[in-house]
């Protein structure tokens, strides 16, 4: 899937979330074009018109622009008449009819890569409620974004040609691919999901030292392994994994056994050797 559609589809699915968890009649969005400062509006739910469709929003105009502005929510009960917003974009507005409106930016290291808005065709103010579920939806978009980030960067860093003379960077590597194989089962595209574990397999694969002994690891076991190897204890490893420290002990206890391994340092080395750790 291209990064670009992945992208609509995964801004779709928050749209979607967004409008059910808060009975919104219509939700749209879009991203940052890349290497100019303005979003362009790209997916619509619930609209009416195709009047907000392809609609490019400068940062700083409008209820959108003011939100990646500011890097914060922003809302108005009554967006043609508010003191509080410029009005470049009344006619789209207006066109579909839209009175009360949220925009909920996208933010990504500290950079806005994206806005999320909601709206109603009356004049009413959108509750804490409201405004908290939009957030989570816009959370949900901030994830998958990360998510493609960190694999583009690793997969560019696993192209070292001698991972033993770009040691550092290799140790870059397979700290990130710890925290890739943590983030994997909250995200909630299954597409998604899939081609972030298939990444995580590459990187393994790729890493230095491939030995020939073949071992089974459950995923779980795996992650366990990948949060020991990027320097994680147990506990850590269990806040990281949203899992309790008793169950994180059961599967390096597991993973150890079926490596042979009789320390944790063992057991991660010797994934490494199978190709099951980077």
């Amino acid at each position: 899937m291209a990064a670009d559609a992945a992208e609509a589809v995964e801004m779709r699915g928050a749209l979607v979330r967004l409008r059910r968890a808060t009975g919104l009649p219509v939700a749209f969005g879009g991203l940052v074009e890349s290497g100019r400062q303005q979003v362009r509006i790209s997916e619509l739910s619930g609209t009416a018109t195709a009047a907000l469709s392809a609609l490019a929003v400068s940062s700083g105009n409008g209820l959108g622009g003011k939100a990646v502005a500011l890097a914060r929510p922003c809302a108005v009960t009554d967006y043609s008449a508010s003191r509080q917003i410029s009005h470049e974009y009344d006619m789209a507005v207006a066109t579909e009819g839209l009175c009360s409106v949220l925009a909920v930016p996208v933010v990504v290291r500290r950079r806005v890569r994206g806005v999320l808005y909601g709206a109603l065709r009356t004049t009413q103010p959108l509750g804490d409620r409201t405004l908290g579920a939009a957030v989570a939806a816009a959370r949900d978009v901030e994830q998958a974004l990360v998510v493609r980030d960190e694999a583009r960067d690793l997969l560019a860093a696993a192209r070292e040609p001698d991972p033993a003379v770009g040691s550092a960077a290799w140790e870059e590597v397979r700290e990130a691919h710890g925290a890739l194989r943590a983030l994997a089962p909250r995200i909630l595209d299954p597409a998604l999901r899939a081609e972030l574990l298939s990444v995580c397999g590459r990187l393994a694969e790729a890493g230095p030292g491939l030995g020939s002994r073949h071992v089974d690891l459950t995923p779980r076991e795996t992650d366990v392994l990948a949060c020991v190897a990027a320097g994680a204890t147990n506990a850590g490893a269990a806040q990281r994994l949203g899992l309790r420290p008793e169950t994180v002990k059961g599967y390096l206890r597991s993973a150890m056994r079926k490596l042979g391994a009789h320390t944790r340092l063992e057991a991660v080395v010797a994934a490494r050797r199978a190709g099951l750790l980077p």
